[in-house]
Formats: structure tokens, sequence, C-alpha cells
């Protein structure tokens, strides 16, 4: 993949109702989010490791970025770049974690 990476279905899934919920306000301020999500991802391609850890939410050696309140959760030592998942920062993280659990 030219891109260097690629996404979960989930993971799309999540980005179209982040983008529908802002949209509901604000459409312009969906297009950015989700437009920075992207470049988030894009920026990790070449350096995966810069995302934190969170044993809390996922035993599997998946790294986080923070993108406004949104956890971008991925897969950095995959080939491509694999995103699991794209989750609001103030969710349980209970909920987080099972969320993850279920993309394995």
């Amino acid at each position: 993949m030219s891109s260097g990476h690629a996404l979960h279905p989930e993971a799309l899934a999540d980005l179209d109702e982040i983008r529908d919920f802002i949209a509901q306000k604000n459409p312009d301020a969906a297009d950015r989010v989700i437009s920075e999500i992207f470049d988030t991802i894009r920026g990790l391609v070449p350096f995966p490791n810069q995302g934190h850890r969170r044993p809390d939410l996922s035993s599997r050696p998946l790294r986080f970025a923070l993108v406004r309140e949104y956890l971008i959760a991925y897969a950095g030592e995959e080939k491509p770049l694999w995103v699991v998942a794209v989750l609001h920062g103030r969710r349980n993280p209970r909920i987080m974690a099972a969320i993850l659990k279920g993309r394995e």
C-alpha cells in the first residue's frame, strides 16, 4: 500500500461515526477533525514508535496517538501500519479495552 497504513474495517466505521456526530453541528469542523486524524496517521508511518503504550487498554503491543480528544490505536510493528481503532478519549477505559479486544 503506497500510503504506508491500513485501517481495520471497524476503524473506518469509527471515523464515519466521529464525522457524522461532529457534522450534526458543524460539517466543516467534522472535515477538519477527520483530516487531522489522517494527517496524524500519515505522520506515524515513518515514526511508528512515537505513540505511547496503554497497557491498561490492551496487552497487545499497540500504541496510541492523541488527536484532539480522539485516541488512534495502532499496531506500529505491522507493515503497513495497522490502525485498529479511533476512540473518544473520554470513553470508559473498560469499554475501550473491550472494543480493542474485539478487534484482535
